[in-house]
Order: C-alpha cells, then sequence, then structure tokens
C-alpha cells in the first residue's frame, strides 16, 4: 500500500502559485514509523540471514532509532541492547521507558566514552559483547538504511519537482538522492547547528551506493532554530498553526523544521509558480511525551501527542 501524501492548502501556496504536499511516511507502522522503519527494513533482514539474535546499537536518551530498534526487536524476535549516551536517569524518560518495556536492554556511557563508540580498540575493550550480535550505527545509517530510503522516492507515483526531508545522520537524504536518480530537486534540512558538515558525509554515502555522484541536491542550513533538539517560541507556533490548519502533526527536532524552512523558502520565492513541492514526513512523534516533560511545555493539544 502506498505512503499517502496529503496535499496542503494555504494562502500563501495559492499566492505564490505552488503546490505542496506532505508524504505521511509517520503513517506506515504503529511503533517503527517513517524513515526509521525505512533504514530498518534491509538491516533486519540482513540480521536474520546472517542468523543474529541481537540487535546493538547506539543513542541519546530521546533518540527516535533507539525506540525504534526497540519496537522492532519485540516485533520480530529479537533481542535488544541499546547503549545510551549519558548517565542514567531515573525515572526514566518516555523515549528509554518504552524502549524498556519492548525488552531493551539499556548500557549507559559517559559522554566522553561516547564520542570512542566508533573505535574498534574502544569497543573491544569497553563495549560487552551480546551473543550473535548484529551491529546498527548511531541513527541506523548504513548502505543498507540507504537503500531502504530509496523507496521513498521510487514508491512515489504523483508528479513532483521538489523532495524536501530533515537530515540529522543524512541516510534519510543520501536515499532520497540516489532513488531520485538525478530526477528533480532534493533539499535537506539539517537538525543540527553547523550542517554543512553532512555535505561530505551524505556525498560520500550516495556515491557508494550509486556509484557515481548527483549535483541535484542541496542543503538549506538556516532551520535549524539553535541546533539539535533546540527549539524556540516560534518554531512551536508553528507547529501548533500546522496542527490546527492541515490536522498534520510534526516533531520540534526534525519535521517542524523541514515544513518551517519550505514556508520561508516559499515566502520568499526561492521556488518559481508551478512548483510541485513534497516534503517527506519522517515521523518522530515519540518523542513527544519527553521533549514536554523535559521543557514543562503546557500544550494545547495534549490530547493529540503519542
Amino acid at each position: 500500500m502506498p505512503t499517502p501524501l496529503q496535499t496542503l492548502h494555504d494562502s500563501l501556496l495559492s499566492e505564490k502559485k505552488v503546490t505542496l504536499s506532505v508524504l505521511r511516511e509517520d503513517l506506515l507502522h504503529p511503533t517503527i514509523p517513517g524513515n526509521k522503519w525505512r533504514k530498518l527494513k534491509y538491516n533486519l533482514q540482513a540480521a536474520r540471514e546472517q542468523h543474529c539474535n541481537t540487535l546493538v546499537t547506539f543513542g541519546g536518551a530521546f533518540s527516535n532509532h533507539i525506540a525504534a530498534v526497540a519496537a522492532a526487536g519485540k516485533e520480530f524476535g529479537f533481542a535488544t541492547v541499546g547503549y545510551i549516551r549519558g548517565e542514567e536517569t531515573l525515572p526514566l524518560n518516555p523515549t528509554l521507558q518504552f524502549a524498556k518495556s519492548c525488552g531493551m536492554e539499556l548500557r549507559y556511557l559517559s559522554r566522553e566514552e561516547y564520542q570512542l563508540k566508533d573505535d574498534s580498540r574502544f569497543r573491544a575493550q569497553n563495549l560487552k559483547p551480546s551473543p550473535n550480535q548484529f551491529l546498527l550505527p548511531e541513527g541506523g545509517t548504513n548502505q543498507l538504511a540507504v537503500r531502504g530510503c530509496t523507496e521513498i522516492v521510487t514508491e512515489i507515483t504523483a508528479p513532483w519537482d521538489v523532495l524536501c526531508v530533515a537530515a540529522g545522520t543524512g541516510g534519510t537524504l543520501a536515499g532520497l538522492i540516489a532513488g531520485a536518480e538525478g530526477r528533480g530537486q532534493i533539499i535537506g534540512f539539517p537538525a543540527l547547528k553547523g550542517g554543512d558538515f553532512l555535505r561530505s558525509e551524505v556525498a560520500g554515502l550516495v556515491q557508494e551506493f550509486s556509484v557515481q555522484p548527483y549535483d541535484n541536491w542541496e542543503l538549506q542550513t538556516d532551520f535549524h532554530f539553535g541546533g539539535y533538539a533546540k527549539h524556540t517560541p516560534e518554531l512551536l507556533a508553528f507547529i501548533q498553526n500546522f496542527y490546527n490548519k492541515h490536522g498534520i502533526l510534526l516533531d520540534p527536532v526534525y519535521t517542524g523544521k523541514v515544513l518551517f524552512g519550505v514556508f520561508d523558502l516559499i515566502q520568499q520565492d526561492y521556488f518559481s509558480e508551478g512548483t510541485k513541492i513534497i516534503a517527506v514526513h519522517t515521523g518522530g512523534l515519540q518523542g513527544w511525551a519527553g521533549f514536554k516533560q523535559r521543557y514543562r511545555l503546557d500544550w494545547p493539544g495534549e490530547d493529540l501527542m503519542p
């Protein structure tokens, strides 16, 4: 079943004579939604083919990836281990409580140790091995993840000119670029401050997957709102107004920033008349519970939060 494509109706879009739709990847799976399912799909298949029974991965305390891996382990019969950045804090936040309820074993690394997580010597000396383990990188980005994310593009049947997506580790963006095979324009919106570093990361992932570079993509780095997981009253107001107008809930870490950026670019006449834009909703809504708890938000749409 194809992912629903929801066309937006807004006075700005009418004024600028562009079409904007949201690809509802957030509806793909109830507990492994959006790009997380795309990234895990072929990794889970590989783990099964390699007779691995334990998924081991890394992430922060509010990580969508940690929650998704835990959910995938429960659904598909894998044990799961999550190495969490920072010290244990009790009671667990909603993300880690969910992961634990799915059976994930939580192990904690100090922030200094976490910086060394990709060093083979550090892993050998400090990370407790799990039997028949399948290692997934932080954020889930590897070539199998890129393969899964190419299908976001190949499954779109409606005509489009521009695809817009959030960029964290760059795997989903790389998948869109590779899947488009030079067609249209792809725009990534880094969620991190100083997101220019993703240019080389994404280009490397694409070239490794496709064996050729593509130049039909760019990064818009001015919509990070202070950095990863940072927000402003302006961003939160946009997210609430967007829900009120269009009935689509966005998150303040990734998708809220993408749609804010897209509307800002439309306002600036960045796109020519007649342009058909699709913004990919990559999910991430599980983080709302912890986000509200962490920042003590009095959110009017309380009953709408997952």
